[in-house]
């Protein structure tokens, strides 16, 4: 079986668009500013954005706050073709812990990481449904630590149950995480050292 190459899906339909002379509306969650940096110079210059900041896996509380501020304050300063907003949604980690129970104590990028791409994009896939836009992604494939096809695999499928579409991505292709690297060095972005829940971080949810 052919492996699927999501960035030339993603140029294919921003192409079509382009030929229309269209520009859609996507709602992109961000897990933090520095792999959202790549991805808004990117898609900015296709798409009216909005960013959705809803990370309810991180912890501690004051780690949410930074990256959050990190997150606006990118927003603010990087050029766009097309304006870029912003939305920040609920901090409960309550639900993080709910939906990855049982699974405390798996490898990471297993089962309990696929259990939180979930979580966060589930919640994507209700605020595009609800603001009615055209497509619905997020900026977590830009790590090479994620699992992109699992991402895309979870995206399509809560699209197809919510009514929207999930943009096909692979942000870590055609340099995208050296690019990102480099725009959190140009903006001094803060760059954290873990993924972000307390499993990542090396540690026991008490």
């Amino acid at each position: 079986m052919n492996q699927r190459n999501y960035q030339r899906e993603l140029e294919k339909i921003i192409a079509r668009h382009q030929e229309r002379g269209e520009v859609p509306r996507l709602l992109l969650h961000s897990c933090c500013a520095p792999c959202s940096s790549y991805c808004l110079e990117y898609l900015s210059g296709y798409f009216w954005i909005t960013v959705l900041y809803y990370n309810p896996n991180i912890y501690p509380p004051e780690e949410v706050r930074r990256r959050a501020d990190e997150q606006e304050r990118l927003i603010a300063s990087i050029p766009a073709k097309h304006t870029i907003t912003y939305v920040e949604g609920s901090y409960l980690p309550e639900q993080f812990y709910e939906a990855v129970k049982g699974h405390e104590h798996d490898p990471e990028g297993g089962e309990r990481c696929f259990l939180c791409y979930r979580l966060r994009l589930e919640e994507a896939a209700r605020e595009a449904k609800k603001g009615e836009f055209d497509y619905f992604t997020t900026t977590l494939s830009i790590s090479p630590l994620k699992n992109a096809a699992k991402l895309n695999e979870i995206g399509e499928e809560l699209g197809a149950a919510y009514g929207v579409a999930y943009l096909p991505s692979d942000f870590k292709k055609k340099d995208g995480y050296r690019r990102s690297v480099e725009l959190s060095k140009e903006y001094g972005l803060y760059r954290q050292d873990y993924c972000g829940c307390v499993f990542s971080a090396g540690h026991l949810a008490k």
